[in-house]
């Protein structure tokens, strides 16, 4: 499970999904990047672990959701303030002397 929390995009979907239900072109569209190939792979191991639920409408053209379930939302708050952390902290990441 940490190895799936700590993927990129793995916690910058769960963070995209915090504000609600998105259809996967809108969650493709906020994670700039990220190629339709690696995102459906990820929502479907977030949906596998139990974080995400995926909700097909029937519609023409299909319609589909993903939202947090409520084990999605418990880890989305600790993964919301590590974002905060390396966002306040990227400069002094950026001029560490390398190793």
């Amino acid at each position: 499970m940490l190895d799936l929390l700590a993927n990129k995009w793995s916690a910058l979907a769960i963070g995209a999904m915090e504000d609600g239900p998105q259809r996967f072109g809108a969650l493709a569209r906020r994670l700039e990047g990220v190629s339709p190939k690696v995102l459906t792979r990820t929502l479907r191991r977030l949906e596998e672990k139990g974080l995400v639920d995926r909700t097909v409408y029937p519609a023409v053209p299909l319609h589909v959701e993903y939202e947090l379930t409520p084990l999605g939302r418990g880890v989305a708050e600790p993964l919301a303030r590590l974002r905060d952390w390396v966002e306040e902290h990227a400069d002094e990441m950026r001029d560490a002397p390398p190793e």
